[in-house]
């Protein structure tokens, strides 16, 4: 894989093969040199969250990188040893140019992300609570309320978190369900209202789906280590949020190892499992598969995975399945189109049969989808007709399509979009002009929101009809002069 074709990909690739590089020459056991190549990693961890935030004038970093990657390649002892520090530099230098000056902040302790054990005892997760709010606010509250306040108490003093999360974390804690005509979205929705009202949370900045957390909790680590057998000590355990809940992309989580994924079979009753963001995670056991209550699971940005179990139609339960942003995921599992209860899958990816042995047009029959987010592959195989199959999703609300690829002949797609679709987002879309006939909008009940980031889109048809969009948003865009 070329270092410079493939940005996102390059940290996730270089950690790989630093760990590779570093078996090898741990058999020399040179305590000084392991020590240079484990600041390394430290410093490509922080790279990584770069690329999230940073969008122009990378290329400088890239060339530093794509160095780094020549001498992991060819296993340079020499050359890494000579080079190790004047390279650290460039790579420190360089970040420095594109980030706020507290992205490489030296008062980061290592040890930090070292020796932090998690589960030790139910006891060491609880910290002295403190009153953020008055006695009448909190009897303000109805039953269901209160209940999803209390589950909100595990998270620090002043977080700020996204709504969607917080809603996921009450539907794996079973404080939420669909009833009464009601999605659990809208029920967390009502919940969120009733708290704001009670000013038991506040509503962070300009964005309506953040809020600001007052908590009694204060629990996490950066570096994850379990001792076997753990899970014994939780055996009614129905949420486990190991991965990232703060609304930040600089928060770094990563497992010293993959062995504890295998024991999360023997957790019966777990409702809700995220690793969102987690680092040195490359496959999902096949075991996961038994967690037949599950009903979400959150993989979000785990950059290092690479396989998923081959067959997940047994986890019939499931209703949000979260794929999105694993750079090096190009494979599906069978028996996404049998998930019936699913209500959100984000980060399908469409590549070739083998890789994709279900297709856009089986999902049709989660019936209760509303969410729906989309990665067209490098290597896709698109079929003739195959994205016009989304006028039968009838309950879809929001669709997301992305490109890896940047082959024009994959924005030459056809849509019929569903009729009560209300917001449609393009990530990167590989063509230069944006035309009309690319959607057929006849079926739409209502106007929608339609965003289009990134990709060589360069202008679009004068005559296009927008009847059907009442708000639009472009981002990262590069008109045509």
């Amino acid at each position: 894989m070329s270092i410079r074709t493939n940005k996102m990909k390059a940290i996730s690739v270089l950690l790989k093969e630093l760990m590779t590089a570093r078996s090898k020459f741990q058999r020399k056991r040179d305590a000084s040199f392991d020590g240079k190549l484990e600041k390394l990693r430290l410093d490509l961890n922080k790279i990584k969250d770069v690329f999230v935030r940073v969008k122009k004038n990378e290329e400088e970093l890239i060339d530093t990188l794509a160095e780094v990657h020549a001498h992991l390649r060819k296993l340079d002892r020499k050359k890494l040893d000579e080079d190790m520090d004047f390279i650290c530099k460039r790579i420190r230098d360089s970040a420095h140019k594109l980030l706020p000056m507290d992205a490489f902040d030296d008062s980061y302790k290592e040890e930090d992300h070292k020796g932090n054990q998690i589960f030790h005892s139910s006891q060491e997760l609880q910290q002295p609570h403190q009153k953020i709010w008055s006695l009448e606010d909190y009897l303000r509250l109805d039953h269901l309320s209160k209940g999803c306040l209390f589950s909100l108490l595990i998270f620090p003093d002043n977080t700020v978190i996204r709504k969607s999360n917080a809603i996921n974390l009450w539907i794996g804690e079973g404080l939420i369900v669909d009833k009464e005509n009601k999605t659990t979205k809208e029920w967390g929705e009502d919940v969120i209202d009733n708290l704001l009202k009670c000013r038991v949370i506040v509503r962070y900045g300009d964005w309506h789906f953040d809020y600001s957390i007052h908590t009694i909790f204060n629990v996490g680590a950066s570096y994850l280590n379990f001792r076997p057998q753990w899970v014994k000590q939780f055996p009614n355990l129905k949420v486990l949020q190991l991965g990232c809940w703060q609304d930040s992309p600089l928060h770094h989580i990563e497992v010293g190892s993959e062995e504890f994924l295998k024991e999360l079979r023997n957790l019966t009753h777990l409702k809700y499992l995220s690793l969102r963001g987690i680092s040195n995670i490359f496959e999902l056991p096949s075991s996961i598969v038994e967690l037949e209550r599950l009903l979400v699971l959150d993989l979000k940005a785990c950059h290092n995975l690479e396989t998923l179990p081959n067959d997940i139609s047994s986890m019939k339960s499931l209703t949000h399945l979260i794929l999105s942003q694993c750079c090096l995921l190009e494979e599906m599992p069978k028996g996404i189109e049998k998930l019936t209860n699913l209500q959100v899958l984000k980060g399908f990816v469409i590549s070739t049969p083998r890789k994709t042995p279900c297709r856009i047009s089986d999902l049709v029959n989660l019936k209760k989808l509303r969410q729906l987010s989309i990665h067209i592959g490098s290597e896709a195989v698109i079929r003739d007709r195959e994205f016009e199959s989304l006028e039968g999703f009838l309950a879809l609300k929001c669709l997301k399509i992305s490109w890896s690829g940047s082959d024009p002949r994959y924005g030459n797609i056809f849509f019929i979009l569903p009729p009560n679709l209300t917001k449609l987002h393009l990530e990167c879309f590989p063509g230069k002009i944006f035309r009309e006939c690319m959607f057929d909008t006849r079926l739409l009940e209502q106007q929608m929101e339609l965003n289009i980031t990134g990709g060589k889109l360069e202008s679009m048809e004068a005559d296009i009809q927008w009847e059907f969009v009442d708000i639009l948003r472009l981002k990262y865009l590069k008109p045509k002069p």
